[in-house]
């Protein structure tokens, strides 16, 4: 098949480029790489099959091939404020990806007739008041806080989703994807996880914001991928609504201390600021459509995934 990903050298979108190459796919992979980056795709540019167009989805795409399938993935996702390219520092792009960017490549999935995934997002929960949060659950969300350039730009790309299925009969899907982690997370990103295990690994202090207490599920990288690829491929998924998430909850004060043992770090760990406006206490997905409809769930331990994680920042450290 021919498929186009957005935001294919970005974290998972990467990912997601090798599988898809591994399966003897044609992946042209579109990304301005504003937040991806081409270190995550260089293996990839060796193959025939994968091909690379710099480009910015806000603007009009044209492309001289038949596209069977696109997946949406391009948009800053870090919520870290000290990051250079997380949504805080890049707000307007990331309103403009979700939205603009949504409607562009909407209308180029109906020329094409090709099937269409939007990752979606946890965030749009905002701040739950249910736990776990299912599919059905609308959200507790600050329309106008500092997270809101990235939750209710999600939030409105669902909803033009919702129309071109409506009233286009585009074959469309949306994935809400909860925390992910694994290989080619960018050290700019400054999520927890990578932050944690770049501390350890120099055997500095591993901050903690706020007293630790708040909560994440996070799933390993080829879990959330092939999550993906089946609520693309699998009968009966146009027109769902689908969480892709680890349900194991640890705290993150329990996370600091897996790393700190993992690395074998003689790091301390420090409580440090008051936690970021509108950070959600508590995060962590209703997995049961998942494992109905598209007969998923995550396979990967934490503890192996955590490990491979941190074998790939040592890595990165070292060059």
């Amino acid at each position: 098949m021919q498929i186009l990903v957005t935001g294919g050298a970005g974290f998972i979108g990467s990912h997601l480029c090798k599988k898809l190459l591994e399966n003897g796919d044609t992946v042209y992979c579109v990304d301005n790489l504003i937040s991806g980056s081409k270190h995550n795709i260089e293996a990839l540019m060796q193959n025939p099959r994968f091909i690379f167009i710099n480009h910015d989805v806000i603007q009009s795409l044209n492309i001289d091939v038949e596209i069977d399938q696109m997946y949406h993935l391009a948009s800053p996702a870090s919520p870290n404020h000290h990051s250079k390219i997380s949504y805080h520092a890049l707000a307007l792009e990331t309103m403009l990806v979700n939205t603009t960017g949504t409607l562009e490549l909407l209308n180029l999935a109906k020329k094409h007739d090709a099937q269409f995934l939007f990752a979606s997002t946890s965030e749009i929960y905002g701040d739950p008041e249910v736990h776990p949060q299912p599919e059905t659950y609308q959200g507790s969300v600050h329309t106008t806080g500092p997270r809101s350039v990235y939750d209710e730009a999600k939030r409105f790309g669902e909803t033009i989703i919702s129309y071109f299925w409506r009233e286009h009969n585009v074959n469309a899907r949306i994935v809400r994807i909860f925390n992910t982690y694994g290989p080619n997370m960018l050290v700019e990103d400054k999520r927890m996880i990578v932050n944690f295990i770049l501390q350890a690994l120099a055997d500095k202090p591993l901050t903690v914001y706020g007293d630790g207490s708040q909560s994440r599920s996070l799933c390993y990288v080829s879990d959330t991928v092939e999550g993906l690829m089946r609520l693309m491929n699998y009968p009966d998924t146009s027109q769902e609504i689908v969480n892709i998430g680890a349900q194991e909850e640890h705290t993150v004060l329990e996370y600091a201390h897996m790393i700190k043992k993992l690395t074998n770090s003689k790091s301390e760990i420090v409580m440090s600021e008051q936690l970021p406006e509108d950070d959600p206490k508590q995060r962590q997905p209703d997995i049961a459509k998942a494992k109905k409809l598209l007969n998923w769930e995550p396979t990967v331990t934490l503890e192996h995934g955590l490990q491979k994680t941190i074998e790939y920042f040592q890595d990165r450290t070292k060059n």
